[in-house]
C-alpha cells in the first residue's frame, strides 16, 4: 500500500510538469467537491452516489486540464477522462473498496457503475452545452451555462438513482 501512495504521489508531482500554468478559479471548485465527498461517506451516503460525484469531479478535472497537457494524446479530454477513472479505479481496487459481494447495483460494483454513471453523465452535459452553444451562434446560453449542464445532468443521474433504488 505504501509503495502504491509513493508511485502515485510520483505520477502526480510528474503531471505538474507537464501542463501550463492555469489562471482560474477551478482549483477552489475541485478542492471543494473532493471535501464534500469525504464528509458525505463519513455521513454515511451511499458509495454509488458518492462515486457517481468523484466519476464527475475526475471528469472535470480532466476537461479543465486535458488542453494544457504537452503530450498530445492527453490533450484529448476523453481520454485524460477516461485515464483518470482507470487510475481511480486502480485506487479502489488497491485498497479494496472494489469487490465486495454486498456492495452491488445491477448486478455491478456499486464503486464501479457510480464512477462509469458519473463519467458519462459529465461528459454528456458539457457535449450538450456544446451543443446548445453552437446552434446559439457560438454564443453561450445564459451566464455559467458551461458549468449548469454538466453538473445538472450528474445531480439529475443522482436524483434519479436514488429515488428508484432508494439509497
Amino acid at each position: 500500500m505504501l509503495y502504491f501512495l509513493f508511485f502515485f504521489l510520483f505520477l502526480i508531482s510528474s503531471f505538474s510538469f507537464l501542463v501550463f500554468p492555469a489562471y482560474a478559479q477551478c482549483p477552489v471548485c475541485i478542492v471543494t467537491v473532493g471535501g464534500g465527498m469525504l464528509i458525505a461517506k463519513k455521513l454515511g451516503i451511499d458509495d454509488f452516489l458518492i462515486s457517481i460525484w468523484i466519476s464527475a469531479l475526475n471528469t472535470a478535472i480532466a476537461f479543465w486540464l486535458a488542453p494544457k497537457m504537452k503530450i498530445k494524446l492527453l490533450k484529448n479530454e476523453s481520454v485524460f477522462a477516461l485515464l483518470l477513472l482507470a487510475l481511480t479505479l486502480l485506487y479502489f481496487q488497491l485498497t479494496d473498496q472494489i469487490g465486495a459481494a454486498t456492495n452491488r447495483l445491477l448486478g455491478l460494483d456499486k464503486i464501479v457503475f457510480g464512477q462509469i454513471i458519473g463519467l458519462i453523465a459529465m461528459t454528456l452535459g458539457s457535449h450538450l452545452y456544446l451543443f446548445l452553444k453552437k446552434r446559439n451562434g457560438g454564443k453561450t446560453i445564459f451566464p455559467y451555462a458551461r458549468v449548469v449542464f454538466p453538473v445538472s445532468l450528474v445531480l439529475l443521474s443522482t436524483l434519479i438513482f436514488k429515488l428508484i433504488f432508494k439509497l
